[in-house]
């Protein structure tokens, strides 16, 4: 894509005017869109990149001599070395494109999880979503390893206490998430990070809820692994990213077997590719990749300090404005955190609740958000849920609570 000018500051106005689904209407109303913490939606270019491959450019990659195929391998490599720079890695062959933030956790739950012996211990939070769960719980049924969990307090902050005392020299690896999807809640994960490495330990960052909000440096951070999806960042769905310290990966067996993962294959012994090759089996989504890519270089037009100003000041907004209903309950209130907001309507089901907004043209998330275990911890069915993107505004805000005041009205 051609090369777009840095912003300076930040007008809400103007970006949303990147976004054609934000003027679209349901049932005969404007869409309010808050429902960012499961998918964003995506600007003109990033559709328009999708566009042009399939009309113009499209062709298998890595293979081909042809021209096409040589253009194509060009622009998803380009792709790559776009998400190196927007990260920091070192290396673009760092980066390795997945399905999603799932398949890149659950490629290093299988593959580093080749490491891990009987008795060693994996750490999670009580905060995960389940794809930071499930994965490490079948890794420890199939190794014999131990899976311990961070506790939280009820305002929804991990306990750091607890984390330092469970490291030991038999955690082999820490995977928490960056913000919690369920709570907005951001963890320290530098901090953690440099605790787990001095007893030995990698560290796996869940960022699928913290690319689209801030900054990410992967060399400042130190972690071994940052995974997150291309959908949340207002890319394609079906792509996503695992970044990985280089050493680690090299020592790490592949995920899949197939094409594009080999050197050589005989039927008495195969040899695997380089990094990235090698643990990316098969024909890619190359479309979701590219568009990926412009994804990233979109968002480097922005001053992202401006961007979390502008995020947090929607977010305070937002807070104190459904504090004045006296029917709201308020779960995960850290004193750290981002564009979630994740609450109940007293005596109602937040299914009920999240129904009727939907009749108003508003879009909410309703039920246990793929975190279980938090709702379990506060003894609820599930939470109703209003995540926010850079392009949504007070406005918006401003008739969720109209119409949070009617769905109450008409529940009561």
């Amino acid at each position: 894509m051609e090369k777009l000018a840095v912003q300076k500051g930040f007008n809400v106005e103007e970006v949303r005017k990147d976004f054609p689904i934000l003027h679209t209407k349901v049932y005969d109303r404007n869409l309010i869109y808050l429902d960012n913490g499961a998918t964003a939606q995506k600007p003109q270019v990033v559709i328009d990149a999708i566009d042009t491959f399939y009309a113009k450019e499209n062709a298998n990659i890595h293979r081909g001599v042809h021209f096409l195929s040589q253009h194509s391998t060009g622009l998803y490599e380009e792709a790559r070395n776009t998400i190196q720079r927007y990260i920091n890695a070192e290396n673009s062959y760092q980066v390795l494109f997945t399905k999603g933030t799932t398949d890149s956790i659950n490629l290093v739950a299988f593959s580093f999880g080749e490491l891990v012996k009987e008795g060693d211990e994996i750490i999670i939070s009580a905060m995960e979503h389940h794809s930071n769960i499930v994965p490490w719980q079948m890794l420890c049924e199939r190794k014999g390893a131990v899976l311990k969990v961070i506790p939280m307090s009820t305002k929804g902050e991990l306990d750091l206490d607890a984390y330092q005392n469970m490291l030991n020299e038999k955690t082999k690896l820490v995977s928490v998430t960056h913000i919690s999807n369920a709570l907005g809640t951001v963890n320290p994960v530098k901090e953690m990070i440099a605790q787990a490495h001095a007893v030995g330990a990698k560290f796996l960052v869940d960022g699928a809820q913290s690319m689209q909000h801030t900054t990410v440096d992967v060399q400042d951070l130190d972690c071994d692994f940052f995974a997150f999806s291309g959908h949340k960042v207002f890319g394609p769905t079906g792509v996503g990213v695992l970044y990985g310290k280089e050493d680690v990966l090299n020592a790490m067996p592949p995920y899949q077997g197939g094409g594009d993962m080999i050197k050589t294959v005989t039927f008495e012994k195969t040899t695997y590719n380089e990094l990235p090759h090698k643990f990316e089996a098969g024909t890619p989504n190359i479309v979701g990749g590219i568009a990926l890519g412009t994804a990233f270089e979109y968002l480097s037009t922005f001053d992202f300090e401006a961007v979390e100003a502008y995020e947090k000041e929607l977010l305070d907004y937002a807070t104190a404005e459904l504090k004045k209903i006296p029917e709201i309950e308020f779960y995960g209130e850290a004193e750290n955190k981002v564009s979630v907001i994740s609450f109940l309507v007293k005596g109602q089901h937040p299914y009920d609740v999240g129904s009727l907004l939907d009749k108003l043209g508003i879009a909410v998330r309703t039920g246990h958000h793929c975190a279980q275990p938090v709702m379990d911890f506060y003894s609820i069915p599930g939470t109703i849920r209003a995540s926010f993107a850079f392009y949504n505004t007070k406005e918006e805000v401003d008739i969720l609570i109209t119409g949070l005041k009617r769905v109450i009205t008409m529940l009561s």
